[in-house]
């Protein structure tokens, strides 16, 4: 890899634009500093702050603030074919905008490798190379990183979304409303209810329901509880609606189903 040229933090005012309707040229690597607007082959994205950005040389591209200015580090360099296959090998994408989080040790070997690229010093360009390849292996370990805490948030995520099932079966009469639930999930109630149905196939409120009415016909079958006793121990409020819910999903209402027992 060798770079042609390379900026470090660099700012621009609202009426910046880059536009590369037919690409840039050569790989451009940046560093977005600030939430920003990419179209990258037509596909827009709303890119946050501390984001990285490797843009391919012929993929069409525009990018701009998304609020008062722009800053970025940037870079753009060549590559030959053993380059693209490192650069592979490090899961290191093209196109893709990713939020690093934190970008300073990122920015930091920008700054020395902008210094190396225009000295004049001794042995600058075997050090520009090195950086070069350390700028990239940084990079690879921080997105191997954020990659592995967001699948460790998926599976913690899914096994409380799994546990919540299983107190909903065990326990319908505990079972909070959605907006508790989905509090209780640190997410908001629209996300949480999505995610439920995604996962297991009906919504959380059909679900409770459902574990409502088996609780209400295994108490209608076992004890002599009145049906108001019954409903208060699924966990209604309203014994109209425990019997309302009840016949819409057995087709008898409470006590027809006990007289049939």
């Amino acid at each position: 890899m060798k770079i042609g040229s390379i900026g470090y933090n660099y700012s621009h005012d609202k009426s910046f634009v880059m536009d590369r309707p037919c690409g840039v040229g050569c790989p451009l690597f940046l560093l977005v500093k600030t939430p920003s607007l990419f179209v990258i082959d037509g596909e827009e994205h709303n890119v946050r702050e501390n984001s990285f950005v490797m843009l391919s040389p012929l993929t069409p591209c525009s990018y701009r603030a998304a609020e008062d200015t722009y800053t970025d580090d940037w870079m753009y360099f060549e590559t030959d074919s053993a380059d693209l296959e490192k650069l592979a090998e490090l899961d290191i994408p093209f196109d893709t905008p990713i939020y690093l989080g934190n970008i300073e040790e990122l920015s930091r070997i920008i700054h020395i490798l902008a210094y190396e690229h225009y000295s004049a010093e001794s042995f600058s360009g075997e050090i520009e190379w090195l950086y070069m390849e350390i700028l990239f292996l940084t990079l690879s370990r921080i997105i191997q990183s954020r990659t592995c805490i967001s699948s460790a948030s998926f599976v913690e995520r899914n096994h409380r979304l799994t546990q919540l099932r299983t107190a909903i079966y065990t326990m319908p009469e505990s079972v909070p409303d959605v907006g508790k639930m989905a509090s209780d999930m640190g997410m908001s109630r629209s996300g949480f209810q999505h995610l439920y149905k995604k996962m297991f196939g009906a919504s959380v409120m059909t679900e409770v329901i459902a574990a409502r009415v088996e609780r209400a016909k295994r108490l209608l079958s076992a004890t002599n509880l009145t049906v108001k006793e019954i409903a208060e121990r699924c966990g209604y409020s309203s014994e109209y609606n425990f019997m309302r819910q009840f016949k819409s999903r057995v087709g008898k209402t409470p006590t027809e189903y006990r007289k049939c027992l």
